[in-house]
């Protein structure tokens, strides 16, 4: 049995509320957005966020992230290799020594921008959510 519920109709909001002119302004080309949604899919799994947030400590070589997070090496290079291609981590060899690296402050900036916000949401109460 299928049952009808009366859904009240929301008030607009006044245009002056969301003006949004202390946000600061992004250009959404559609290059950028499909770069970004690349970037967003590369830290979107738990090991390879936990890479990035090992080289936002410091650089280190793959044996020395292999080590940290009780993995193979081929294992930690393969998840390294999703980073590299979306210019997340990059790389500096000397020698047969490889060392990986943060490729830029925008990285180091959201890396830990995104997990100091995880971590303030899992000691918060849940926010509701209300729909569209």
């Amino acid at each position: 049995m299928i049952g009808l519920v009366k859904i009240e109709a929301k008030p607009a909001c006044a245009q002056d509320v969301h003006s949004g002119e202390d946000r600061p302004r992004l250009i959404l080309d559609g290059a950028a957005v499909e770069r970004a949604a690349r970037l967003f899919r590369a830290l979107g799994e738990a090991p390879r966020l936990r890479l990035v947030a090992h080289l936002a400590q410091a650089p280190a070589c793959v044996t020395e992230l292999a080590n940290l997070e009780h993995e193979s090496v081929t294992v930690i290079s393969q998840r390294l290799r999703v980073l590299r291609a979306d210019n997340v981590v990059g790389r500096r060899r000397d020698g047969k020594h490889i060392t990986y690296f943060l490729t830029d402050q925008h990285m180091l900036d959201l890396v830990t921008n995104g997990l100091a916000h995880a971590s303030e949401q899992s000691h918060s109460a849940p926010i509701p959510f209300h729909g569209f």
